[in-house]
């Protein structure tokens, strides 16, 4: 049996497996057949395999050089799902993103620099481009530092990401339908892109207060029938196709904030709930808030300052998002996440 080298790493709020794309079959086929086995799937438990049985922890990272002359290294994510044969590369991942500038420097694909480095990343999944700067004492890569995130225990070196070209980045526009707000099946919603295909629903038009548990949420079967009903109807609405396969649009509840964030966030993902918020989710979310006529926008609290940050609130916490306009663009998203390395070696599928 021969072992496929592999950095298992968390990111922000997720966990994942990370190869560099030499080390993996070219075919897709063949290179997705390996990643189930890898991960585990299909098996709820995962027990055969180093995913840990929820979408959030059954994540994997392919990384290789880039060509393009203004980033350093090309991001291919892929979501494996824990209890089906199914994969999706259809999103991005911008916790994960967070662990592929360590991982470039452990690899050697980006050479540190004295005290900081910064990693330029081609996210391949949306066509866009991310800056991660990197906290690199004497050179040296290092995940000891001062900085905690919401949903992780503990503090953490800081990664700093910057986002650009991400409005529409995989729907064509930011508001894909040109409009603030929709209705589907005589619910208000409002579909945006601003790096993640979202889908943004006030709670309190389903019945519900927006502050339930995860738990709570996960099993309300009638709530999640007509999520599900809408987030199909969305996703042609969104230049998405039939997303009935696909890990795209997240469907987020929102109602208004309770710690002095932004606004309260319930995240499905799109079938279970995030313990957190996806960091792109966060900025999606975050972009509709300042959309008047939105769904969020009635319900949100912030000043309308440019560049403005915010803090998306979400059931273990909030996540600040940093949001900079020119008219009624969105040119840069900036967010801080940490990651962690967890384990090198090799894995056998």
């Amino acid at each position: 049996m021969v072992g496929i080298p592999c950095m298992l790493m968390r990111g922000g709020t997720s966990k994942g497996a990370f190869f560099l794309a030499s080390d993996l079959p070219d075919d897709p086929v063949k290179r997705d057949a390996v990643l189930l086995k890898v991960m585990g799937s299909p098996d709820p438990r995962q027990i055969d395999g180093v995913g840990g049985g929820h979408p959030l922890t059954s994540k994997v990272a392919i990384i290789s050089p880039s060509d393009r002359e203004d980033c350093d290294v090309d991001y291919y994510f892929i979501q494996v799902s824990p209890d089906s044969d199914k994969v999706s590369d259809s999103q991005n991942c911008g916790n994960l993103l967070a662990a592929v500038g360590p991982f470039a420097l452990e690899k050697g694909l980006v050479k540190t620099k004295s005290s900081e480095t910064t990693v330029r990343v081609y996210m391949t999944n949306s066509q866009s481009r991310a800056d991660l700067s990197l906290i690199t004492p004497e050179g040296m890569i290092t995940y000891q530092g001062e900085t905690r995130i919401d949903g992780v225990p503990g503090t953490h070196a800081a990664v700093i990401q910057n986002y650009f070209g991400t409005a529409g980045a995989q729907c064509g526009a930011l508001l894909p339908t040109g409009n603030p707000q929709d209705e589907i099946d005589g619910i208000a919603c409002t579909l945006i892109d601003n790096g993640m295909p979202s889908v943004l629903m006030r709670a309190i038009d389903f019945g519900i207060s927006g502050y339930e548990t995860p738990s709570e949420l996960e099993s309300n079967v009638r709530l999640k029938s007509a999520i599900e009903a809408i987030r199909l109807q969305a996703g042609p609405m969104m230049n998405l196709g039939n997303v009935e396969d696909k890990t795209i649009p997240k469907m987020c509840l929102v109602s208004p904030p309770k710690q002095g964030g932004i606004i309260t966030t319930r995240t499905f993902i799109p079938h279970r709930l995030h313990e957190a918020v996806g960091v792109l989710a966060a900025a999606s979310d975050a972009a509709a808030c300042m959309i008047e006529g939105s769904v969020a926008y009635e319900i949100a609290e912030f000043e309308n300052i440019n560049p403005c940050r915010v803090d998306v609130e979400h059931p273990t916490g909030a996540l600040t998002v940093e949001l900079e306009w020119l008219g009624d663009k969105v040119i840069r998203t900036a967010l801080i996440r940490t990651a962690n390395k967890l384990m090198e070696g090799k894995v056998f599928p």
